[in-house]
């Protein structure tokens, strides 16, 4: 079975260079993936792989040389844990600065569930930026 630090890298390798397939290919069918500003009700359904993929894939259109720094990264008897900064330029020409850290459940050498936390300021700057040049074009 692979290293779940060497399938972490795979992934973000994979979201890095946009291949939307590799990424869903590494997330089980019913992966749960679940962020700190959505509901504690919603902590058990969250976000499927595919409405995750969905997001995963418009982030080339929004950020320009989107790159993770990891800042560590660990195995745990589950999965992983990883903290990183996301950095790349937004539409708008300004940086992007977004601290995060993800704990990762692996099953069967797939993410069947990730907790992202991070913050929803600067995912919400992101988003507006995006909603400007969107009415802009």
């Amino acid at each position: 079975m692979e290293d779940v630090v060497d399938l972490a890298d795979r992934f973000f390798k994979a979201i890095e260079g946009g291949d939307i397939d590799a990424v869903r290919a590494i997330y089980a069918p019913d992966a749960v993936i679940w962020h700190n500003f959505d509901s504690l009700d919603a902590r058990s359904t969250g976000q499927s792989a595919e409405e995750n993929l969905k997001v995963l894939e418009g982030l080339p259109q929004r950020i320009s040389g989107a790159t993770y720094r990891v800042l560590q990264r660990e195995a745990t008897q589950t999965g992983f844990v990883q903290q990183h900064v996301l950095t790349g330029t937004m539409l708008n020409g300004e940086p992007l600065v977004l601290p995060a850290c993800i704990i990762c459940e692996v099953k069967d050498g797939r993410i069947a569930r990730l907790d992202e936390y991070f913050d929803p300021a600067i995912s919400a700057r992101l988003h507006e930026v995006t909603a400007q040049f969107s009415r802009s074009s």
